[in-house]
């Protein structure tokens, strides 16, 4: 294998495949008639689709770094929260979605405010919004820097190349709306699979077998128990299950995104459909990319002259997947995986933008409407609205370099601080019967509060030693969840003791 960058045919692929997904936006602008349909596809898209850009939504860039360079630096511990793909489909398709589809809404938010009243859906609005603010601004930076990487350019191009990404996905998703989204999202997913494959391929035939699959613990890889009761340990097994799976059913139960999908589908059990596909979907393309990051690692010991300068496998594991496709594949080939990754950063970009846009439409600019628009007129302001969430995002990018850690690290020290709290309004308002606003804004206040020192424990009471924080990442979703509900299960109790009346129902 020779170094080379990338080439003309490279980029080549990679703008034509930026322009396609410009030409599909503008082809679906043309067929809306109804706000429904910008926003949900009408309730009538196949669960198959929905089930690839469910995955693709909440897969994005940052795992199709993350996984390699986890496998790469840490070791393979994450990888076995698969395991708990069944606990969550149970709990998410038939605890969750059946109750979720009882009601036909737009923004997920609605659901709270006959239950819990009109303050209680602003919260969860608001939570939301800043919530996938964040993670679009994450995933626009992240991405950045893995294209700073692959180009070998320093980190002052940054701004340009979040500028490019963030405009190509929100030209097409401000026109085409949930069905450009969708469509792209599974073409997004193909992308990606192949990517990772491709990898694998090129370095299973550079060692003519596969001499490179990990006989041993590698020196470098830390220390990942089966269970500990030191906080400040990276990753347990337990842990690490613990925190997967909590996240995954409270991003299910309350992620804007993830709940238009369901409600995209015609019926529930679409619905389950189209989560058992998401689910396995993630699982094929998760367990590929942890196989690519092994396969690599072993290219890279083996031909350790090749990494990048002054990188190594350990501190700076993050860049290896990049290094290689823009350096070690075949030209055209690194095009196409450049594609995927760019893929990954768009179908995030382009589903959280159009989230957020239903959720302001919905819960803002049309609760408080005081006369009433047309549906030209609200399909034309959620355009626009669009639009300018995205400006948004591109532009908060620039502060997540801010942020300590690796992917996985930062992912969770930002996405996880509201995942939870706004779960935790649902299952108030779905399931706790003398649930009051006053407990379950307490109980929201301590669990970001719970989040927030655990996420920033480091910084806040100062680093150990060997680098990590004094609380590690993985226990953020599961403790800021149990003080949520617990907190705001007793001050609800006691409220509903006293004879405190629930203003929503009166």
């Amino acid at each position: 294998m020779t170094p080379g960058g990338l080439t003309p045919v490279d980029w080549t692929i990679i703008i034509g495949y930026a322009l396609a997904t410009i030409s599909l936006g503008y082809y679906y602008s043309r067929k809306q008639s109804t706000i429904s349909e910008y926003f949900t596809g009408g309730g009538r898209m196949p669960p198959t689709l929905i089930g690839f850009s469910l995955f693709a939504t909440l897969l994005s860039t940052i795992s199709y770094l993350s996984i390699p360079g986890e496998a790469i630096g840490k070791g393979p511990v994450w990888m076995l929260n698969y395991l708990t793909i069944p606990i969550i489909f149970v709990v998410v398709g038939y605890g969750l979605i059946p109750v979720y589809m009882r009601t036909r809404v737009t923004s997920a938010y609605e659901l709270l405010e006959d239950r819990l009243g009109l303050g209680i859906r602003l919260l969860g609005a608001v939570m939301f919004i800043l919530l996938r603010l964040v993670w679009m601004a994450l995933l626009i930076y992240l991405s950045a820097k893995a294209m700073t990487v692959m180009l070998g350019v320093g980190d002052d191009w940054i701004p340009a190349i979040t500028l490019v990404t963030g405009l190509v996905a929100v030209i097409y998703t401000s026109l085409g709306g949930l069905r450009a989204v969708v469509i792209t999202d599974t073409l997004q997913t193909l992308l990606m699979l192949g990517g990772a494959i491709l990898v694998i391929v090129t370095v299973t035939l550079h060692f003519d077998g596969f001499g490179w699959v990990p006989g041993s613990w590698q020196p470098h890889w830390d220390a990942q128990p089966v269970f500990s009761l030191d906080p400040s340990v990276r990753l347990t097994v337990i842990g690490s299950m613990m925190a997967s799976m909590t996240w995954a059913i409270a991003t299910a139960g309350g992620d804007q995104t993830v709940v238009q999908r369901f409600m995209a589908t015609t019926d529930a059990r679409a619905a389950r459909r189209s989560y058992l596909t998401q689910q396995l979907v993630g699982l094929c393309i998760g367990v590929t990319l942890w196989v690519a990051g092994f396969a690599l690692l072993g290219f890279f010991q083996d031909q350790p002259g090749l990494l990048p300068a002054g990188a190594d496998l350990d501190g700076q594991a993050d860049h290896v997947f990049p290094h290689y496709i823009a350096y070690y594949l075949p030209p055209g080939v690194s095009g196409f995986v450049v594609a995927a990754m760019f893929a990954a950063a768009m179908s995030s970009l382009d589903s959280g933008v159009n989230a957020i846009t239903a959720v302001v439409s919905t819960d803002f600019i049309d609760r408080f409407r005081k006369s009433p628009a047309t549906e030209k007129q609200m399909t034309h302001t959620a355009k626009t609205l669009a639009f300018v969430i995205g400006a948004i995002a591109v532009g908060a990018s620039s502060l997540m370099e801010l942020v300590p850690g690796n992917i996985t690290a930062v992912t969770n020290k930002t996405s996880n601080l509201l995942t939870t709290p706004i779960f935790a309004l649902f299952f108030f308002a779905l399931f706790v019967p003398f649930a009051r606003p006053a407990g379950v804004v307490a109980g929201a206040v301590c669990g970001v509060l719970t989040a927030s020192l655990i996420a920033f424990s480091g910084p806040l009471f100062g680093m150990l030693p060997d680098g990590n924080d004094p609380i590690s990442f993985m226990w953020i979703s599961p403790m800021a969840l149990a003080v949520n509900l617990g907190v705001g299960t007793a001050v609800s109790w006691m409220l509903a003791r006293n004879g405190k009346p629930n203003h929503a129902t009166g």
